[in-house]
């Protein structure tokens, strides 16, 4: 039997080199602005050209792995990410740049919903499950956050390409380890693969994502972008229209009956929206508007790292014996204030202000994560496994990829305060989405959902939470 804890560091690590790959890359934008001469919506599908793949095939990647093997498709994933940051770190020019990131996230794709499969069935107690989670989920958050510290010490030391290339060694450890170490798993009885919910899902993400791209260049009333948004809806309904017929479809969206797990799922879109812009938007103001190093830049985003590593562990122990209400509520209030005190910020703000600001941030991105994805996966029958992570994790990608997207638009269209009130915004959806999702009316919806799904053995599945 290997040791659980081993398997839950392997898959931890697999997490922190996939989610940071999102945050290191927005440190490097200036310097590749300036190598390679890139526009605006250029350095904008640098990150969202990662984010958008693994947004669209995260579903596809967890349903994979549940049929042909979990370890067997984790392994393959680490292989095509360091593949993929090794021709990152040799291209040419910025198509070429966002090409190879494409290549990247496909990997990455089998890293995140799998690994977080792996750590499921590793730890079968509910208890211990929920704190093994908590443990992942915050893994993600402190990617994100210590992303630009590591990204502006390679940038300034090494080069922007260094970003990438220091990938390939960690992949090379992680694969031998996850060969020796990592136990395969499969799910009881694996899901049909459903080609027409992928053609479906990648259209409507990418149609939107390339609308709201565009905006800046063509206007919000260019027929180019009415014609996206129409196909983008046109998608939505066939998803509608196609998924429910399907006995194994892509998106079960009989999980959505459930508020609890409706309500978690678009909890990520609007936290990581939120986060997303926040890191589009500050490196570039502490490197092109202070004339900060891309070290300095980064270093700034220390106060952020550091209370995701203090704030994330007690959150998802504080998450499997009391439940997600009151860490999500935290978050929620942390991002809205933190927006709105963003909003401020010139180029002659005092530092330490703008540290404090960051503060903020801080508490959203280290409260957030493990309840969010401890609600979506926590009584999902083990079938299901990583359908539900790489739902959750779907939702955390398409916000970021969003986040990017309207922060270059709305900054270059309206100026920056627009993007932070949106931010606040943002985060006033969390708060309220925390407390409609985890009342008494939310869990007996998820009670009425979990009546849907039944195991192979047959009986009943719980859709609610562990509470101890």
């Amino acid at each position: 039997m290997k040791s659980p804890a081993l398997v839950l560091t392997i898959c931890c690590t697999s997490i922190v080199v996939a989610v940071m790959d999102i945050s290191i890359v927005t440190v490097a934008l200036p310097s590749i602005r300036r190598d390679f001469g890139a526009s605006v919506a250029g350095l904008q599908w640098t990150i969202d050209a990662y984010t958008l793949v693994l947004a669209g095939f995260l579903v596809l990647a967890g349903s994979t792995a549940d049929r042909f093997g979990r370890k067997r498709v984790f392994l393959t994933g680490l292989a095509v990410f360091g593949l993929g940051s090794l021709l990152c770190s040799v291209a040419p020019g910025i198509g070429w740049l966002i090409a190879a990131r494409a290549v990247q996230a496909v990997g990455g794709t089998m890293l995140n919903p799998v690994a977080l499969a792996i750590v499921v069935t590793t730890f079968p107690a509910p208890a211990e499950r929920a704190r093994a989670i908590g443990v992942f989920g915050s893994m993600s958050g402190l990617a994100l956050a210590l992303g630009p510290i590591l990204g502006g010490a390679l940038v300034d030391g090494l080069g922007w390409r260094a970003v990438f290339w220091v990938n390939v060694p960690i992949i090379a450890v992680a694969i031998v380890a996850t060969a020796a170490f990592v136990p395969e798993s499969r799910a009881a009885r694996a899901r049909r693969f459903d080609p027409l919910g992928q053609v479906l899902v990648v259209l409507v993400l990418g149609c939107v994502v390339e609308a709201i791209i565009e905006a800046r260049r063509l206007g919000w009333t260019s027929p180019v972008l009415f014609g996206l948004l129409v196909v983008a809806g046109l998608g939505v309904l066939g998803i509608l229209r196609h998924e429910p017929r399907r006995a194994d479809p892509l998106l079960e969206l009989r999980l959505f009956r459930s508020v609890s797990f409706s309500g978690a799922i678009v909890m990520a879109l609007f936290a990581l929206c939120g986060f997303g812009a926040f890191l589009f938007l500050t490196t570039q103001y502490l490197q092109d508007v202070r004339g900060l190093s891309a070290l300095d830049a980064g270093l700034c985003l220390l106060p952020v790292g550091v209370l995701v590593l203090i704030l994330s562990p007690r959150t998802g122990r504080l998450v499997g014996t009391r439940g997600p209400r009151l860490p999500l509520v935290v978050a929620g209030v942390a991002l809205a204030l933190g927006g709105a005190a963003s909003a401020w910020l010139g180029p002659a703000t005092p530092l330490p202000l703008v540290l404090a600001g960051y503060l903020l941030f801080g508490v959203f991105l280290g409260t957030v994560n493990p309840p969010i994805t401890n609600t979506a996966v926590s009584g999902m029958p083990a079938s299901m496994a990583g359908v539900a992570g790489s739902l959750a994790s779907a939702g955390r990608q398409t916000g970021t990829t969003l986040g990017v997207a309207l922060a270059g638009t709305i900054a270059g269209t309206g100026g920056t305060a627009g993007v932070w009130w949106l931010v606040a915004a943002l985060g006033a959806g969390v708060l309220a989405l925390a407390l409609l999702s985890t009342g008494r009316r939310a869990t007996a919806t998820a009670t009425r959902a979990a009546a849907l799904f039944a195991e192979v053995e047959g009986g009943p599945v719980s859709l609610r939470r562990p509470t101890g």
